[in-house]
């Protein structure tokens, strides 16, 4: 029996090293959703975005703003907090996991390429990141549709976009770490130590940085482009106000010598944390030993 009719017997055997991919991106997608965790962030995602477009709704009239566009900004702090968190340990889990259950051993002796597996998996928990973040942005753009908000719904999909990015840079981070972990324990703990630092570093840090440092406002703008969550703050900050003013000296000196440059650079830099992870994490998987 080949690797593909063992992970998926139901499936038609697939004559394409793809096939390979999407059979192992289904397993995981299946997982994700048997993984009670991974649940238990959808769900707090979706019920805290609902509630901040209650609060949105309330507040419509006395701001200025109308539901979509005051919801937007709102859901960028709780995007900063719960989606890195989410894919971290969705990766950080995925092949420490498996190692440690035994199943990545059989799943690799079968006649499959390790690159495979390693991009299946990746392509299955990011589907499953986006399907979670689509649930929470599609409920609560159904709640504020029901409700009669209508502006802002371009930058509520942009907000939605980057939010995704950020989901699937956060995996290949997490997976990277799963990769080189000896244990589920350790990569869950290495990726829980992450988000911490980088939550950590995004505000606070810049600011106690500038404080005690004295940084110069290109040191806080090299600073901040070093971190993906700051990175993902900019560009949502600047598509829903078009100023980065709020962010302070970085934002100001970013927007002054940038202009219209620094949405592609931001998207870029977003970009390469997808990618340069996952290069990495592909010669550590055909490195390691299954167990």
């Amino acid at each position: 029996m080949s690797a593909i009719d063992r992970l998926s017997p139901a499936l038609p055997r697939p004559r394409r090293w793809s096939g390979v991919m999407l059979v192992v991106a289904g397993r995981e997608v299946a997982a994700a959703l048997r993984n009670r965790w991974f649940l238990l962030y959808t769900v707090c995602f979706a019920v805290l975005s609902l509630s901040l477009s209650l609060v949105a709704l309330a507040g419509t009239g006395r701001y200025g703003f109308a539901g979509f566009g005051r919801t937007a900004a709102s859901l960028i702090n709780l995007v900063l907090l719960i989606v890195p968190l989410m894919a971290l340990t969705a990766g950080a889990g995925c092949i420490a996991g498996e190692r440690e259950r035994g199943t990545l051993e059989t799943l690799l002796v079968q006649p499959v390429a390790r690159w495979e597996v390693l991009l299946g998996k990746w392509l299955g928990l990011a589907l499953a990141l986006a399907a979670a973040l689509a649930l929470g942005f599609g409920a609560t753009a159904l709640l504020l549709g029901l409700r009669g908000a209508s502006a802002g719904l371009w930058r509520y999909a942009t907000i939605f976009g980057f939010s995704v990015l950020l989901a699937w840079s956060m995996l290949s981070v997490g997976l990277l770490i799963s990769t080189l972990a000896r244990s589920t324990s350790l990569a869950l703990g290495v990726a829980i130590f992450g988000w911490l630092a980088l939550v950590f570093l995004s505000d606070l840090g810049l600011m106690g940085g500038s404080i005690v440092l004295r940084l110069a406002a290109e040191e806080l703008l090299a600073a901040a482009l070093a971190n993906p969550l700051q990175v993902f703050k900019l560009l949502a900050v600047s598509s829903i106000h078009r100023s980065l003013d709020l962010l302070g000296p970085a934002g100001i000196y970013a927007a002054q010598t940038l202009e219209g440059r620094l949405p592609w650079l931001l998207g870029m830099i977003l970009g390469g944390w997808i990618v340069m992870p996952l290069i990495l994490a592909v010669p550590a998987f055909s490195w390691r030993r299954p167990r």
